[in-house]
């Protein structure tokens, strides 16, 4: 069992956990390792933000666009090798280590936050 550290409500309300649709995706062949862009819609509030996700294993760009997916949207910007990511893609590590997305079970609107 991993040890986790307790945390307040207002701690976990901090971080702002959006849902958004995949515009764009293609291939990060500069990236360390392997990874896909991607700009995400997350409404009129937020705009299209760009994410490097480390998804490879399971997704294709071209099976992207138009997904939802779950991200952090109030992360300072990140600078990946030419790319400056703006968001933090939600996933899960499989049995391999790979890369799942966190995705909602159900419809809800660009820039919903996880509440």
């Amino acid at each position: 069992m991993t040890d986790t550290k307790t945390i307040s409500f207002d701690d976990f309300m901090a971080v702002d956990i959006r849902i958004g649709t995949v515009v764009a995706a293609e291939p990060f062949p500069e990236a360390r390792k392997p990874a896909i862009k991607l700009r995400i819609d997350f409404g009129p509030e937020i705009g299209v933000k760009r994410s490097s996700a480390q998804i490879t294993v399971h997704y294709e760009p071209d099976a992207l666009v138009g997904r939802k997916v779950m991200g952090v949207v109030n992360f300072p910007p990140r600078q990946i090798g030419p790319f400056m990511s703006e968001v933090l893609t939600l996933g899960f590590a499989d049995e391999s280590g790979a890369i799942v997305l966190a995705v909602p079970d159900k419809n809800a609107p660009d820039g919903a936050r996880l509440m």
